[in-house]
Order: C-alpha cells, then structure tokens, then sequence
C-alpha cells in the first residue's frame, strides 16, 4: 500500500455520460475526508464535481451498492482504505449507465431465476427447525451481499453473461440447494446441471480473490458440482 505522503491523494476516475467517456483527475486532502476511498468520492461530489455519478448506501459494507474496480480489483469503495493513488473504474463488462454506474439489470434477473426462497410444504407458518449442525452449513454464503464483483472479475461471465448464471448467483443457488429447510433440491440442481449456466466455470478462482467480504464462491461451485454429479448422474 502506498503512503499518502503530504496528505494530497490523487484520484483517476472514470467518467461516461452519452456514450463520451474520459479520465478525470482530483486532488484530495486527505485532512478534508474521512479514510476510505467512498469518502474521497463523495467529498468530490459534494465539492469539486457534482456530476460525477456512483452508487452509495450503508457505508458499512453491508449493502454492496459501491462495488466498483478500485485499482485494477473489484472492491467495496467503502471498505477501500485512500491511497496515494487511486484509479477507479466501473465494475469491467457491464453496461454504464454513467460514470461508476454499472447496469445490474442482467445481474439480478439471473439471480431471480434461481428462485431465491425457501420453497417447502410448511403452510403453517410456524418456524421451519434446523439442527446447528445443518445451519453451519451455510456458513461463507449467506453472507454474500450481491455485490456483483466476483462475477465481474469472472472471464467466463464477461464473454457468456447472457447464459452462465456466474459466480455470486450460483453460490446463491448452492446455498439453497444445501438448506435442509428446502424441499426443492433436485429441481434446483437439474436446472443448474446445464452447459452454460454452470459448467462455464474453468475455477480460476478470480472470485474468491476480489471477494470483499472474503466468501469464496469458487469452493462453493466445486462443491455444487460435485453434489449434482453424485445426486444425478451416479
């Protein structure tokens, strides 16, 4: 990491609106802004630039929405401590709706092909009990917050995101296929037991090395390859 040296950090960031699309340079003071790299952007906003677009919310790493490439990797702004130099970019291979704006349109519509609910007989409404030792195992997946910047650190996403469902969703989709709550587990897996919409994975591991919340979807997709090929091709 590079020390800010006389408190000054130097911010590149990428700008397109209208299809015109440039670099802009902004001098912070690192005394003016609070430390993460979200800080600097909205200190930039508010005082140097107020047409410079981006997504923000919690600021707590929780809601995913300022996942941008910081740097060349795929990261949180709000979890991205300032550096002397800091290069941003819209998360690679997606449409720009302006500036750091990513179209996630794509995105979610995989997710929500996945059917991401429980799907049981219980009409009751009474809780849905499971063992501790059946809840750990979701453990490393339900904290995914859909940030979207494993798949689009994901070269099988970026050339094929029309079809291969990529890695957040489809740890998503192993998370339910692994809840002993649910009822729908050989559905779920006979509509991922497809060419494209799983297989497409060559496990690079791109994903679980820009994680920002440090899950590791490449594990997860091995494992839900493994468990399709057991339950229904053996």
């Amino acid at each position: 990491m590079n020390i800010i040296k006389r408190g000054i950090s130097t911010f590149r960031v990428y700008r397109n609106y209208e299809n015109k699309t440039r670099m802009d340079k902004f001098d912070i003071d690192k005394h003016e802004v609070g430390p993460m790299v979200l800080d600097g952007l909205i200190h930039i906003k508010n005082n140097l630039d107020r047409t410079l677009g981006f997504r923000r919310s919690c600021r707590e790493g929780i809601c995913g929405s300022c996942a941008m490439n910081i740097n060349g990797k795929n990261t949180l702004a709000c979890l991205c401590p300032i550096e002397e130099k800091i290069v941003i970019y819209p998360l690679p291979h997606m449409p720009i709706i302006r500036d750091l704006i990513p179209d996630m349109k794509n995105f979610y519509k995989q997710y929500g092909e996945i059917k991401p609910w429980l799907q049981n007989s219980n009409k009751t409404g009474e809780e849905n009990i499971q063992s501790i030792e059946d809840r750990k195992k979701l453990d490393g997946m339900y904290e995914c917050i859909l940030c979207a910047c494993c798949s689009t650190s994901c070269p099988s996403y970026w050339w094929n995101s029309d079809k291969y469902l990529g890695p957040a969703v489809l740890m998503q989709a192993y998370k339910w296929i692994e809840d002993s709550r649910d009822e729908a587990t050989i559905e779920r897996m006979e509509y991922l037991d497809d060419a494209m919409k799983l297989y497409r994975c060559k496990t690079i591991m791109n994903c679980s090395n820009t994680c920002p919340k440090g899950l590791n979807p490449g594990q997860a997709i091995g494992k839900l390859k493994k468990k399709i090929d057991e339950e229904l091709h053996q």
